[in-house]
């Protein structure tokens, strides 16, 4: 009975920690801006950001936009019947074009900073 007890507040310390490690879409929108301007998030073809440097919260900025897109990218494909890697596709050109300049975007396997 001890172990069960132990076990079960275990597993409920766990799971009350968990939210505190995840990061929410608003904050990772607001944090979007500076991780990319810092070099430590890009663009890829993909449509979806990667971690160039990995610091700080770029791990988990990058999970939660990511998440997101991933989410809209199949409500578009499925909205015009079309596979979501042709959305994928889409969207990662028009970010790499719409990346200002300073900022990384990987080509052709590397990193760019454009």
């Amino acid at each position: 009975m001890k172990r069960l007890i132990q076990l079960g507040a275990f597993i409920l310390a766990i799971a009350m920690s968990v939210p505190a490690f995840s990061m929410g879409l608003d904050e990772a929108k607001q944090k979007l801006e500076s991780v990319k301007q810092q070099g430590l998030v890009g663009e890829t073809p993909t449509g979806y950001l990667d971690v160039v440097r990995a610091d700080g919260q770029a791990r988990e900025v990058v999970e939660a936009i990511n998440s997101a897109r991933r989410d809209e990218y199949t409500r578009i494909a499925e909205k015009h019947n079309i596979p979501v890697t042709q959305v994928e596709t889409v969207a990662g050109k028009k970010a790499i074009e719409k990346t200002p300049s300073g900022q990384f975007v990987l080509i052709e396997g590397q990193w760019v900073q454009k």
